[in-house]
């Protein structure tokens, strides 16, 4: 089963020996919400200066890439990506709204988009 971004950083702080009010008082959050944090329960992604001060007290930094992934936070570059797609196709907004709302439309759609690379390629 793999990691979830609760799960990796409630091991590593049991690994550090941490208590949850000691990490959450050196991140700079409640407590609570650090609970939510470990329980994938939080309901948003967190911060980049809470991911990088996860990172920095449970020694996790080589894997920074990874908790923001596993956070659900996008990278700069695919800031700049999504960005740019937006100001170019006005629709895309609705489009990444219906994804969501619909999986099955969203997988179908990933599927033909698959479909058509590999065809290309070949």
């Amino acid at each position: 089963m793999s990691d979830t971004f609760g799960k990796l950083i409630r091991t590593a702080r049991k690994q550090k020996e941490y208590s949850q009010r000691e990490l959450a008082k050196l991140i700079k959050v409640d407590y609570t919400y650090l609970s939510k944090l470990e329980n994938d329960h939080a309901g948003y992604p967190p911060s980049e200066d809470v991911i990088d001060l996860l990172a920095l007290h449970l020694d996790l930094t080589d894997r920074k890439d990874e908790l923001r992934r596993l956070a659900g936070r996008i990278s700069p570059d695919e800031t700049k990506v999504f960005e740019e797609l937006v100001k170019k196709y006005k629709q895309m907004p609705a489009l990444l709204r219906r994804m969501r709302d619909e999986p099955e439309f969203a997988q179908k759609l990933l599927q033909q988009t698959t479909q058509d690379c590999e065809e290309k390629l070949t």
